[in-house]
């Protein structure tokens, strides 16, 4: 019986699993973002953020258990010296997955997953949001029409 066993098998036995997930981690920190299918980038969101928590505390312990996760000197080095300053502050939740289109060949769903932290361009969008608000918009917006009527008015004049 299969009781209490939820997790993904991705069809693959436990030996391929677990490479799967190791090799994927280990590519996610190298490059902070990676496409893949909706199903994988799932199961490796859980495979890597308890690993990316042990990163928050640099001890030799932690390095060690990371390391038996990923056989990666370069990867964990990676981990410990530059993703653990930008995640430091974060409770938890540190991969975002985006889904983007469905593969031309199986029409399997794709998606981008990649490190909330890293991605500059959704991080600068996030916080122009919040610096502006509503009453603020509608007072830009009536002052350009105010000094756009005397300068249509005077080529008329003339």
């Amino acid at each position: 019986m299969r009781h209490n066993k939820k997790f993904n098998h991705l069809s693959r036995k436990k030996g391929h699993r677990e490479a799967l997930l190791s090799n994927m981690a280990i590519s996610l920190i190298m490059h902070k973002r990676i496409f893949t299918t909706v199903a994988k980038a799932k199961a490796l969101r859980v495979y890597a953020e308890p690993i990316i928590t042990r990163c928050k505390k640099d001890d030799m312990q932690n390095r060690r258990l990371v390391f038996s996760y990923l056989q990666n000197k370069e990867a964990v080095k990676e981990l410990f010296d530059v993703i653990a300053d930008k995640v430091a502050d974060r409770p938890g939740g540190y991969l975002r997955i985006l889904k983007t289109r469905h593969r031309l060949g199986d029409n399997a769903e794709m998606c981008l997953i990649e490190f909330v932290d890293f991605n500059e361009n959704m991080l600068e969008a996030s916080s122009k949001k919040s610096k502006s608000t509503r009453r603020s918009r509608s007072k830009k917006s009536t002052a350009p029409v105010a000094e756009a009527a005397p300068a249509a008015e005077a080529p008329a004049a003339e």
